[in-house]
């Protein structure tokens, strides 16, 4: 955790825009931030779909150019789509949840303007996250590429049985699976998929990631922790309608002898947090951990 006492100048706003009602939220909040002294600017889709015209609408790829501050309003699902396109421009984020869990949009939508106040005055804490990278091999060539903050899964088609995956690790063969589906999860995805399937809670600081099956057709075949500095191969040995997704993006109807292939990104992801927040207390309110407590 790095604390960075730095100013912001331009600030983008992000925004669910198919929520009810949040043009006004998002309306509010660019007034207050740029009664901050900062220059305010929407993000294309959100100032499109919402019909704001106050404010220039700018591309994921412009915010990444003349912005240093993307304020992200919705949900996790939110957040995950515009930090993939924004992780390569190295633009921090700020989340306000609008959503229901808010793992990564971490400030309250009533309790804003206090946070925002400190945090574009240069005082917050800023963490990064680890991305993964990959895509889809066929016959050696590249069909498919995406990027996660989340996860990669692997998985069979909705009316279809079981696949069958081989995983290979670096170079070494490590299990055939025959499951419903693989999760390769990074920490910031330990939380989401990956934990309903019975994986564990990584730590974002933990360099690794976790390969969860879902639904294995045996037992043994359990969630394992990795380390995250050796590329993860998956091949379709057998099954039907066979998908791989990559957070937000998919590719169905995989074929046998394709591979998933999966490695750390060279792009992280920055996000800036109030003064004081805790991971640890995040997960203590988004899972309920302090129920029985007197």
């Amino acid at each position: 955790m790095k604390r960075m006492p730095v100013r912001f100048r331009h600030a983008a706003i992000v925004g669910k825009y198919q929520a009810r009602g949040i043009r006004a939220l998002l309306e509010d909040i660019a007034r207050f931030v740029s009664d901050q002294g900062l220059e305010v600017s929407f993000e294309r889709d959100t100032a499109e779909n919402i019909g704001v015209t106050d404010f220039d609408a700018l591309t994921p790829a412009e915010m990444g150019e003349r912005c240093d501050l993307a304020i992200v309003v919705g949900g996790d699902g939110t957040m995950l789509g515009i930090a993939r396109e924004l992780a390569r421009h190295n633009l921090p984020l700020v989340g306000i949840n609008q959503g229901r869990l808010g793992f990564i949009t971490d400030i309250p939508q009533d309790r804003y303007r206090e946070a925002l106040q400190a945090m574009l005055a240069g005082d917050y804490e800023e963490e990064h996250r680890a991305m993964l990278e990959g895509g889809v091999w066929r016959d050696d060539e590249r069909i498919f590429e995406g990027f996660s903050l989340n996860d990669v899964v692997v998985s069979r088609g909705a009316t279809a049985s079981m696949v069958e995956l081989r995983v290979d690790i670096g170079d070494e063969f490590v299990a055939n699976m025959r499951a419903d589906g693989l999760i390769i999860s990074s920490p910031t995805g330990s939380t989401a998929y990956a934990l309903s399937a019975g994986g564990p809670i990584l730590h974002p600081r933990i360099g690794g990631w976790v390969l969860v099956p879902i639904a294995s057709h045996t037992l043994s075949n359990r969630p394992i922790v990795l380390p995250d500095n050796e590329e993860v191969r998956i091949e379709i040995v057998a099954g039907r309608d066979t998908s791989a997704n990559f957070d937000m993006h998919s590719l169905a109807s995989l074929l046998l002898g394709d591979q998933v292939r999966v490695r750390r990104s060279q792009h992280k992801v920055r996000f800036l947090h109030p003064r004081g927040w805790s991971y640890y207390a995040t997960l203590r309110r988004k899972l309920r951990w302090y129920e029985g407590v007197v």
